[in-house]
């Protein structure tokens, strides 16, 4: 796990400050879609900062278990700001003939602009239309990236975002860890919940989360911020149609893929089948 301070951060400053070496910390399993197909495949990968976390996970990944060639575009402040920077040595000089690493440097070379960005990859990466593309970090970095590539002319399907948001309430105060078990099912959908190998029957008040449901049902269902916001709720719909109040996090493949939040799904047909 890599963890950077950052000013307001509720996870960051909370770890920072009460997390020591030879602590355990109970976590959730991994839940994201931020996960290459095939290890076999051309990469190329693209972060910010600390956006580099997931971004190292498939460069080893596909190094160490896989056949494909990497290239990674790497952007920082300055050069001390690099994180993993002697790894990434290492591995580029390990790895010679599949691993390249190239470094964005705003002190030296000011901020990317998407005009840079897609002569950039025209000129360095004239193949990247083959290459599957994954990009981590700020927000104005990965819209930088993705119109150049758009503009490159890579494929939509090719291109992976890692969409993060902050949370807007403190996720460690005790009414932001309650959730609401109090609701008349009066009006309800009839909904089957597949999750840890157990096969779940209930009644879904029209105006209660699916998570909600979970919890007054007493099942362990996974979630975090109930803000629609981090995606550990994360289900696949099956059968029926829901409403969410939020779902930015979700790209439209994702949707389209039947991807729902169970923090923020709320029924809308009378029958409905959910897999976790």
């Amino acid at each position: 796990m890599t963890v950077k301070r950052t000013v307001g951060g509720y996870g960051s400053n909370w770890l920072c400050d009460n997390i020591t070496v030879g602590d355990t910390i109970e976590v959730l399993p991994p839940s994201g879609v931020f996960t290459p197909a095939d290890l076999d495949a051309d990469f190329l990968l693209w972060a910010a900062g600390s956006g580099i976390t997931p971004i190292m996970s498939i460069v080893k990944s596909v190094l160490s278990a896989g056949t494909g060639r990497v290239v990674l575009c790497y952007a920082n402040r300055d050069e001390r700001s690099v994180i993993f920077a002697e790894e990434l040595r290492d591995l580029a000089a390990g790895y010679a003939g599949r691993l390249t690493v190239l470094h964005w440097l705003e002190s030296i070379r000011g901020l990317p602009t998407p005009a840079q960005m897609s002569g950039f990859t025209r000129t360095v990466f004239p193949g990247s239309a083959g290459f599957d593309s994954f990009i981590c970090g700020p927000a104005p970095f990965m819209a930088v990236i993705k119109d150049a590539l758009t503009e490159a002319g890579v494929p939509p399907a090719r291109v992976h975002l890692e969409v993060f948001r902050s949370l807007s309430g403190d996720p460690f105060d005790d009414d932001n860890l309650s959730v609401t078990t109090d609701f008349d099912d009066g009006d309800a959908a009839a909904v089957r919940v597949d999750l840890d190998g157990t096969s779940h029957q209930l009644r879904w008040p029209r105006r209660a989360t699916l998570v909600d449901v979970l919890v007054a049902a007493g099942v362990d269902v996974p979630y975090s911020c109930k803000e629609g916001q981090c995606g550990s709720c994360a289900a696949r719909l099956v059968h029926g149609e829901v409403d969410m109040a939020s779902c930015e996090i979700l790209e439209p493949e994702d949707l389209t893929d039947g991807l729902i939040l169970g923090c923020q799904a709320r029924p809308v047909s009378d029958d409905l089948h959910i897999e976790f």
